[in-house]
């Protein structure tokens, strides 16, 4: 008999099903139940013969779900469930006894373990696989000058390897917090039961070992309600995906006929339903957008746990589509980005002559004043009674007079104003560590290529 005297209510069951989205769940499922399985045997528990069979069922299941045969029945309230109305249809009686000491609390949390590791992994693959392009466009265009921006307005001339780079670096934090969040989804929550642990001597060890997790929790009460991997997963996504989104508005905006930096592939780009001439950097744009989408999976789940008691909860089914989404977009996003970038044509012309203004070297101007003995906001001020006098009759800093210079800026002398913004030598003048001298851009070019090499999943 049951616990309950009346069938569900078909609304609550639709309500309270998740069988159509953990679905992607089963692999996970059967590599666990498997482990599981294993260890029940070792425990005396199930016979050789019974482990045998449960063992060939798994492997049916397994066989049917990759050749997309397996068929989810209506009564069939999740992928655990189904999965073992299966087994049992397959082996007979003998399939219920593989949820001995066993309740889906630990099974679904191990199971979430499982995919949140594989797709960590996954990510910091794609990440590095981006990483990977950015440098071989960054070496191939080691000493191509191009305006650097503050709040978008041209501010001091870079190589465009040193700008490619700094998205190089973001995604090397983001293949580092991924790693870290395989390192969170590696405590096995199997074997916690319901939430007190189970009543049998099971080898915990043991299927940690089979499953490759380097630790067994600890507490079975925050085994079975701990999705902090999911939450450190989705933080880490947030974050890749955001660096993304900065990378897809860079490509918009350099890609523009205002700008002209770059050129995007054909295969990249869409045309224009009414205007024959467009060529629209979508995906670039579509880099920007799946960004806050991440943000608000992460955010949702924050909503869910949020105040939440222990153990379980049914709140906590609402974890898997926040994270499957996640998973999805931020992958398809990596490679999106990865084929764009892979796909720019750079030009060179366009770049060198917005690097060539000027008013650039401003500050390389007010380093050479403080060389001269004036203190540094002093010099800050001068040099912008210089570009102001400059910009306000329309001219280059090169074309002020003498007297204008002799009256502004005295301590310059003759031939001071030319020296400082003169040919590349504002952009080569950044000799610290990490600047954009080109003796440094090729010191990181090499460090960059280590970094890609040492850590390679």
């Amino acid at each position: 008999m049951s616990r309950f005297s009346s069938p569900q209510d078909p609304l609550f069951r639709a309500f309270n099903a998740s069988v159509a989205y953990d679905y992607r769940l089963a692999p996970y499922d059967l590599e666990q139940s498997g482990a599981h399985a294993r260890m029940l045997e070792r425990a005396g528990v199930l016979s050789g013969e019974e482990l045998a069979e449960i063992e060939h069922g798994l492997a049916a299941i397994r066989a049917e779900i990759d050749s997309d045969e397996f068929i989810v029945q209506p009564g069939d309230e999740d992928i655990h469930m189904a999965i073992e109305r299966r087994l049992t249809e397959l082996i007979g009686p003998v399939g219920g006894k593989l949820h001995t000491a066993r309740s889906r609390n630990d099974q679904v949390a191990t199971d979430m373990a499982m995919f949140v590791r594989a797709h960590s992994l996954s990510a910091a693959e794609l990440a590095h696989e981006l990483m990977a392009t950015l440098l071989d466009i960054a070496e191939r265009h080691s000493d191509w000058p191009m305006p650097g921006y503050t709040h978008l307005q041209r501010a001091q001339p870079v190589y465009l390897a040193h700008h490619l780079l700094a998205h190089f670096w973001r995604l090397r934090r983001d293949r580092a917090r991924f790693a870290e969040v395989m390192a969170a989804a590696s405590e096995l929550p199997l074997g916690s039961g319901a939430l007190a642990g189970v009543t049998f001597d099971t080898d915990r060890e043991g299927m940690a070992r089979d499953l490759a997790f380097a630790r067994v929790a600890e507490n079975s009460i925050d085994a079975v309600s701990n999705r902090d991997f999911v939450l450190d997963y989705l933080s880490a996504a947030a974050t890749c995906a955001t660096h993304l989104s900065q990378l897809g508005g860079e490509v918009v905006v350099w890609s523009s006929e205002e700008f002209g930096f770059c050129s995007l592939p054909d295969s990249f780009a869409s045309g224009s339903s009414i205007m024959p001439q467009k060529k629209n950097p979508d995906a670039a744009e579509l880099l920007r957008a799946k960004a806050p989408r991440i943000v608000g999976h992460l955010a949702a789940l924050h909503g869910v746990l949020h105040g939440l008691p222990l153990a379980y909860n049914k709140d906590l089914q609402e974890d898997k589509e926040h994270l499957f989404d996640a998973v999805d977009t931020l992958e398809l996003s990596l490679q999106a980005a990865r084929a764009l970038v892979r796909g720019l044509e750079f030009r060179r012309d366009r770049m060198a002559a917005a690097a060539a203004d000027e008013f650039l070297g401003a500050t390389d101007v007010a380093d050479l004043l403080v060389r001269r003995g004036v203190p540094f906001r002093e010099a800050h001020g001068i040099v912008g009674s210089l570009v102001r006098t400059a910009a306000d009759s329309g001219r280059a800093l090169s074309e002020l007079d003498r007297e204008e210079i002799a009256r502004l800026a005295p301590q310059l002398g003759d031939a001071g104003l030319a020296d400082a913004i003169s040919g590349d030598g504002f952009i080569d003048s950044k000799v610290s560590r990490g600047g954009t001298a080109l003796p440094r851009v090729r010191e990181q070019l090499s460090e960059a290529r280590q970094a890609l090499s040492e850590a390679a999943p």
